[in-house]
């Protein structure tokens, strides 16, 4: 006969009450919850994953923490994935055909290389659009860089850092590389938005001529609108991405195709000889022309990078069942209009794909095409902010303030990089004012992108999974060919703006690279300041007279286990007091997205008698919201701490250092200045560690550098 189940009151702590208080029915599954279209996978639900040592084929043995097997599982419908990854992932991709042949066909620009509309350049540039996005975009990123991933994870950083967590060989001149790649990502966030709203809004140019001199205004209202609302968050209309992205899609490839029906012969396009004869016919007009026809594969990395959102298989099906052939479909009808009609390129305002509205619905598409290129530039500077916040987390950034705007679907905001991006944004719209002149600068920091993201695959190819030679030269000599031809292309539009997104990536690798090191500086001056915990706990036994205790409980943040808190040391020699609970808790920032809860903690008993300590490691990934409080309370429930350990009223200590720069060895006099100017400028540890206000207290001290 079961046991009647026990009441329950109330006021009963969470952390005293079995799993059917948490999960429901008792059954240990989690409780169900609303989801929206555009919510990642990896928080659709809870899978289990054992942290017991896996045997591989070979006969070797894998600790858990070194699994690289683990993927995003998903707990919705492939088809809800699929939906929210239209809305997420390809919206810079999927506006593409607002500008890229407008920009390769309109009138030349000072280069004075030109592509004719003829049937030779109509079909040369077409086929070379085609077997762009064949190569980068369906074979690279969507069929084997997803093979790749951090845990899940995809981008340049997850590369970077399964790099370093693997020690692949050269690492740190790899994951150096890899830092470079992400300011080059930042870089790229900034043009996306300008660009991609510049050119929707230019739709007046066809659809209301008489509105024509209002597109600048009305697309850096719409701009600097979008970045306003950041801190609001965008739950409230993230379920209409998906839907919105999906109208768009359908909408160009029926407009694309009623061209392509009416002129059939544009097919032919889509052979590579006519790419080919192209290039060799062309000569150097061929080569300019290259900066343009990378314009249709912006994006692309966005497929790899939102991998760890949505897994490889929704991510795949949208591409090649939704995306691909409704962008195909609209530069073959784009390529048949201006085949059809060649005088149309001379127009100051020519616009093919406005053109292929009809007249009746051209209103009715620019305001289409703004809410796509929103969600575009929406997806974009989300993932500034996701960039931002990892890099935070693997220690390239100081901490940052970082705001969840949703709990329900992860959303982040932060503050600095909103308006830094919104600052460039509002300065490129001014400055270039037409998306003809923005497509100028587009082209670099994607092609730098993309060679970064071939150079770290190879490396993990290589070093992981033991690939041949042979294999990885075919693979690298094709994708870096293609990716090589277009980087150099852009940089001959260095003169022309082009150098911007450069200096940006070149800026924020800077910068990044030059906090970790400092850091490392930092830390290790640090240490020998605090001296060991192990010698810092015998003296408080042999202390005369002996310390008195306080009853609380206190908690110090420290970076290890081996010396002891400044908190602590400056609470001792100066109060003379000890409380009589002391947790030091520590946090271990680990090169995965996630760390699951069954790997997050390691609690260890240090000291001896009545001056034992409590040391408490919190494992975390670069994707993991960081909360101490809610982690020990993690901790406590999964039996790790005490049941009785009362963290509801615990005080919490931290050290704010006062970095003092010096004529020491180990960095340059203006690298020390910068360093410390970004850690005084860093957030404070109360609100990055999610700590009780009223309950914490910051104890100062100093370190050199």
């Amino acid at each position: 006969m079961s046991e009647p189940p026990r009441r329950r009151s109330l006021h009963e702590a969470a952390h005293k009450l079995g799993p059917e208080a948490h999960d429901g029915d008792g059954s240990g599954a989690q409780p169900k919850v609303r989801r929206s279209f555009n919510e990642a996978a990896h928080k659709l639900g809870y899978w289990p994953v054992s942290t017991a040592p896996r045997p591989t084929a070979n006969g070797a043995v894998v600790a858990a923490e070194d699994d690289d097997s683990r993927d995003v599982v998903a707990h919705a419908g492939r088809t809800v994935l699929a939906l929210g990854a239209l809305g997420v992932v390809y919206g810079d991709i999927g506006t593409s055909p607002l500008y890229a042949e407008k920009v390769i066909f309109g009138p030349r620009t000072a280069d004075g290389y030109a592509v004719q509309p003829v049937l030779a350049g109509v079909y040369g540039i077409v086929s070379l659009i085609f077997w762009a996005l064949i190569i980068v975009v369906s074979i690279k990123y969507a069929i084997v860089l997803m093979r790749a991933h951090n845990r899940g994870d995809g981008g340049v950083m997850a590369l970077a850092a399964l790099i370093r967590r693997r020690r692949v060989p050269r690492a740190a001149l790899l994951v150096t590389l890899g830092i470079f790649g992400a300011g080059l990502f930042l870089g790229d966030g900034m043009i996306t938005p300008a660009i991609s709203v510049t050119s929707a809004v230019e739709g007046l140019h066809v659809a209301a001529p008489g509105l024509a001199h209002l597109v600048v205004p009305i697309s850096l209202g719409i701009l600097v609108g979008l970045f306003a609302i950041q801190r609001q968050g965008t739950g409230a209309v993230g379920w209409l991405f998906g839907p919105v992205i999906l109208v768009w899609f359908g909408a160009i490839g029926i407009l694309g195709g009623r061209e392509v029906v009416a002129h059939p012969g544009v097919l032919q396009a889509l052979s590579p000889v006519w790419g080919a004869r192209f290039m060799v016919d062309n000569g150097m007009a061929a080569f300019f022309a290259l900066g343009g026809v990378v314009l249709a594969v912006t994006g692309a990395e966005a497929l790899y990078a939102d991998r760890g959102h949505f897994g490889a298989g929704p991510i795949r099906l949208t591409w090649f069942g939704v995306v691909f052939p409704a962008v195909l479909l609209s530069y073959l009808g784009q390529g048949a209009l201006i085949l059809a009609h060649p005088n149309l390129v001379k127009n100051k305002f020519f616009d093919p794909f406005s053109l292929l509205v009809p007249s009746w619905g051209r209103l009715a598409m620019v305001f289409l095409a703004t809410a796509a290129t929103i969600i575009a530039s929406q997806a974009a500077i989300t993932g500034a902010f996701s960039m931002a916040r990892q890099a935070v987390q693997l220690g390239f950034l100081p901490r940052l303030k970082i705001a969840h705007t949703s709990e329900l679907e992860g959303q982040i905001y932060v503050p600095l990089v909103n308006w830094s991006l919104a600052i460039g944004v509002a300065a490129l719209v001014l400055i270039f004012q037409q998306s003809g002149r923005l497509a100028n600068i587009y082209g670099v920091a994607v092609t730098g992108t993309f060679i970064v993201d071939t150079i770290l695959f190879l490396a993990v190819a290589r070093s992981l999974w033991h690939t041949t030679k042979w294999r990885l030269a075919i693979l690298g000599a094709t994708f870096l060919t293609v990716e090589v031809s277009f980087f150099s292309s852009n940089l001959t539009k260095v003169d022309k703006g082009a150098w911007i997104p450069l200096c940006v990536g070149l800026i924020a690798a800077i910068v990044m690279a030059n906090w970790r090191r400092g850091a490392e500086i930092v830390t290790r001056n640090r240490t020998d300041e605090e001296g060991p915990l192990k010698e810092f706990l015998y003296q408080l036994r042999m202390a005369d007279p002996p310390i008195h205790r306080v009853a609380n409980v206190a908690i110090y943040l420290s970076p290890g286990k081996l010396t002891t808190p400044l908190a602590l040391r400056a609470d001792v020699e100066h109060h003379c007091v000890l409380h009589d609970r002391v947790l030091i808790v520590s946090l271990d920032r680990a090169s995965v997205p996630r760390v699951e809860e069954s790997d997050r903690f390691i609690v260890e008993r240090l000291g001896e008698g009545l001056f034992k300590v409590t040391h408490v490691t919190i494992r975390t990934g670069y994707r993991d919201v960081v909360n101490v409080p809610a982690s020990l309370a993690l901790a406590r429930k999964r039996g790790l701490l005490e049941r009785n350990l009362d963290l509801e009223h615990a005080s919490y200590f931290v050290s704010r250092m006062t970095i003092i720069p010096t004529h020491g060895s180990g960095m340059r006099r203006w690298r020390k200045l910068l360093f410390v100017a970004m850690a005084r400028n860093a957030a404070s540890p109360i609100d990055h560690f999610g700590l009780p206000i009223d309950r914490t207290v910051t104890v100062g001290s100093q370190v050199a550098l």
